[in-house]
């Protein structure tokens, strides 16, 4: 059962719990306590987190019931293995209407940065959203960002707001600039999305294998199993602990 536990850990629950809180639609309303308040608008913000329960109750059922019928191998290290992980994690959230790695980041950025002024804090924001997440800026794109920023603001000789139209347009330059020298093109996104979904895909895989070759360890030491020869993690089959 702790293989089990853990396994649906890492596949199901935290992928449907993490996302529901995230529809603006659930914002559980602040509980009025003033005397004319009536016994009803007290009452929604309980209604409001049953609603969210029941539908985390569902997503998470229409989960475990893709995981049920798909076949996943625990190895990281095998591209096979993790393209179709990353197929099985897709078609559970196009099932249980989840969001995407992408679309979350997405989602993340406008609610962290709405209330940013400035063209600068906002990109210095994404720097530090960035790396929170783990997420490598390997070919330096945040310093030609930066430098792109500078020399707009030098142009305009003032700090680039992000209501200034025609400074965002003189940055939106820059930025095409800086995309046109590295390759990056806007009908190349979901060829980079993909990529994004295939490293989280093995990111995932070693954290089950690291779960799994916890927990048979745990069993392990058991008197009963101490004799017994473990099987190898891509071996087992996850559908058998659901």
């Amino acid at each position: 059962m702790a293989l089990a536990s853990r396994l649906l850990s890492r596949s199901t629950r935290q992928l449907c719990a993490g996302q529901v809180v995230l529809r603006p639609e659930h914002a559980v309303p602040v509980r009025s306590f003033a005397k004319e308040a009536a016994a009803p608008t007290a009452l929604k913000g309980d209604q409001v987190l049953k609603e969210i329960f029941y539908e985390v109750k569902n997503k998470l059922e229409t989960a475990i019931g893709v995981l049920r019928k798909e076949k996943i191998t625990i190895d990281p290290e095998d591209p096979a293995a993790v393209s179709e992980y990353a197929k099985v994690m897709k078609s559970v959230r196009q099932k249980a209407n989840l969001l995407s790695e992408s679309q979350i980041i997405k989602f993340n950025i406008e609610v962290e940065t709405h209330e940013i002024p400035d063209a600068r804090t906002y990109l210095l924001k994404l720097k530090e959203m960035r790396v929170k997440r783990g997420l490598v800026d390997a070919q330096g794109i945040e310093d030609m960002q930066i430098a792109a920023l500078d020399k707009v603001e030098k142009e305009i000789k003032k700090p680039l707001m992000r209501n200034d139209k025609k400074g965002i347009a003189l940055l939106t330059a820059e930025f095409d600039k800086i995309n046109q020298k590295l390759g990056i093109r806007k009908e190349d996104l979901p060829k980079y999305e993909e990529q994004l979904e295939l490293k989280i895909a093995k990111a995932q895989l070693e954290e089950l294998k690291k779960d799994a070759l916890e927990a048979m360890e745990t069993q392990k030491k058991r008197e009963e199993f101490k004799d017994e020869e473990m099987p190898s993690v891509k071996s087992l089959d996850i559908r058998n602990f659901i």
